[in-house]
């Protein structure tokens, strides 16, 4: 009996710690298993978050992270491209046909489609974008101008070890047209200042294209440098000065100017081209934001920039 006993009390022992033990096991385990849909469930969010961001970027941008295709000398090979192609003239055909072989592969078209009629002048190339289908192939975009008129020029290319090819007929575009352009409400000026500030700053401008530090520093706020054109241009006029109602010792003004640009790097022009337009002073009207700070009584230029949008 006394046997019996002693194995029936371990056999309740044994019983008791295990029970212990997975009665613990089990909320580990279930702490563990909220832990992991917490987590999770403030992950997910972030996650689609974060890879919508990356896909709409890649998307927009034609990303070449992906494939690792070589985007920067592609887009100078393009703009090359578009260059030869889109000037032509059949006075002088083979020229443009020497000049293409060094973009197309063996075997194209030595006009790569021109018939050999006519005349087109174009310029103004700019990359504008690109599609990158895989590690070898991609559609790039020049922008160029021709006449009035800007437009797009889609070029497939072929990379391969740094080489490239145009890989295919491109494809004339037109470019994106112009947004709408609604007038800014005018500001309220103050004349009073305008007419206080007018010999300042067109003392200043003239000083600006001198380039003469000594002539600069008298319209210059104190503390500050700025650089001048060193007689690149000449003041023709200051056309308008806008300064906006306030009463602040610091002020944001609006300065229209014309600068006369010479057409042959001397102002001197001689009595038999005096008739003549082309070789007359240019001008060019600029618009300059000013920050302009009172400073013992008179004002200083702080700060010189262009101007923003234009105020109807």
């Amino acid at each position: 009996m006394t046997a019996s006993r002693g194995r029936s009390s371990r056999r309740g022992g044994w019983g008791g710690g295990g029970g212990r033990w997975l009665v613990w096991s089990g909320r580990v385990v279930l702490w563990a298993l909220i832990i992991v849909i917490v987590v999770n469930g403030v992950r997910a969010p972030f996650e689609r978050f974060t890879q919508n961001g990356v896909a709409t970027q890649s998307q927009t941008t034609s990303s070449s992270n992906d494939f690792n295709f070589p985007v920067t000398q592609a887009a100078a090979f393009a703009n090359q491209f578009a260059a030869v192609y889109l000037n032509y003239d059949a006075t002088n055909a083979q020229q443009r046909a020497e000049r293409l072989k060094a973009f197309l592969p063996e075997g194209a078209d030595e006009q790569f489609g021109w018939n050999g009629y006519g005349r087109m002048t174009a310029g103004a190339f700019q990359f504008s974008g690109i599609q990158v289908r895989d590690e070898h192939d991609a559609v790039v975009s020049v922008a160029y101008q021709t006449g009035g008129y800007r437009g797009l020029l889609s070029v497939p290319i072929y990379a391969e070890d740094g080489r490239f090819v145009v890989s295919g007929q491109p494809g004339l575009l037109p470019a994106p047209a112009l947004p709408g352009f609604p007038q800014v409400s005018g500001l309220s000026r103050d004349s009073a200042a305008e007419a206080e500030l007018r010999p300042q700053v067109e003392g200043f401008f003239k000083a600006f294209a001198a380039g003469n530090q000594v002539d600069l520093q008298r319209y210059v706020a104190s503390g500050r440098t700025i650089e001048g054109f060193n007689g690149e241009f000449t003041l023709a006029q200051l056309k308008d000065l806008v300064v906006p109602e306030g009463e602040a010792d610091t002020r944001e003004v609006t300065a229209v100017v014309v600068w006369a640009v010479s057409s042959n790097g001397t102002d001197a022009v001689s009595t038999s081209e005096q008739n003549d337009p082309a070789v007359q002073p240019g001008g060019l009207e600029q618009a300059y934001r000013l920050t302009m700070e009172k400073q013992g009584g008179k004002w200083f230029v702080q700060q010189v920039q262009g101007a923003g949008r234009s105020v109807g």
